[in-house]
């Protein structure tokens, strides 16, 4: 009897552990729905817009946002084309002197430009090649290892001790997280793991990490 149920106790959590990744995947897939539900859905401030642009059109609040949001896509697939054609670069400009001089406009907006071209491999701006992935070792070498995002190789001097200004995104969202200032001493670059890999690993929320990290050495038993 207690072999009988022992085979079928594996049995269930041998199926357990075959549905596991995929019952992971759509757990992370629904939470980002809800996220992005939370932040352009209908009843959202950006959804609300949304409405707004096709309410006139129609009375039903769900045809109008997606209507809203077809002009919207048809929108930036027109800027897509203008991107291509080059034809959006003096228009750039001009909106760029404009943001540009509100102060903290400025600072919001070229932060993002940055990061979006990162993400995006245009490397081609010296700014840019200073954001690179880099390991923090807090309380020092051999203390706990966070992959974060150095905002810029110069370090800053805070009191007696040199910093690094260090983004350390969040998981499975990458785009939030925290800015950290870590000591000079803790950080170093994260040799290997470019922003891809960095944003995989976040993502996936550490699975893929072997892909990219070396993998441990086993101990050597004892000989005695």
């Amino acid at each position: 009897m207690k072999t009988r149920l022992r085979k079928l106790l594996r049995t269930f959590l041998t199926g357990l552990v075959a549905v596991l990744p995929l019952a992971l995947t759509v757990a992370v897939v629904l939470w980002i729905v809800q996220l992005l539900l939370a932040w352009i859905g209908p009843q959202s401030l950006l959804g609300g817009m949304l409405v707004a642009i096709g309410v006139g059109v129609t009375g039903s609040e769900v045809i109008a946002y997606l209507l809203g949001v077809l002009v919207v896509a048809a929108a930036v697939f027109g800027l897509g084309v203008l991107v291509e054609s080059g034809l959006q670069k003096g228009a750039r400009r001009a909106v760029e002197s404009v943001l540009l001089r509100i102060p903290v406009i400025r600072t919001l907006y070229d932060f993002t430009r940055r990061f979006v071209d990162l993400l995006t491999k245009r490397d081609t701006d010296d700014g840019l090649k200073s954001m690179s992935p880099v390991w923090c070792h807090f309380g020092g070498r051999g203390g706990v290892a966070v992959l974060g995002l150095l905002s810029t190789p110069e370090p800053l001097q805070l009191g007696d001790r040199a910093y690094h200004a260090v983004l350390v995104p969040t998981a499975p969202v990458p785009i939030g997280g925290g800015l950290l200032y870590v000591p000079a001493d803790w950080v170093e670059p994260a040799t290997g793991i470019g922003v891809e890999a960095l944003t995989g690993i976040y993502v996936s929320m550490g699975v893929t990490s072997p892909q990219y990290l070396r993998p441990a050495t086993p101990p050597r038993p004892d000989p005695g």
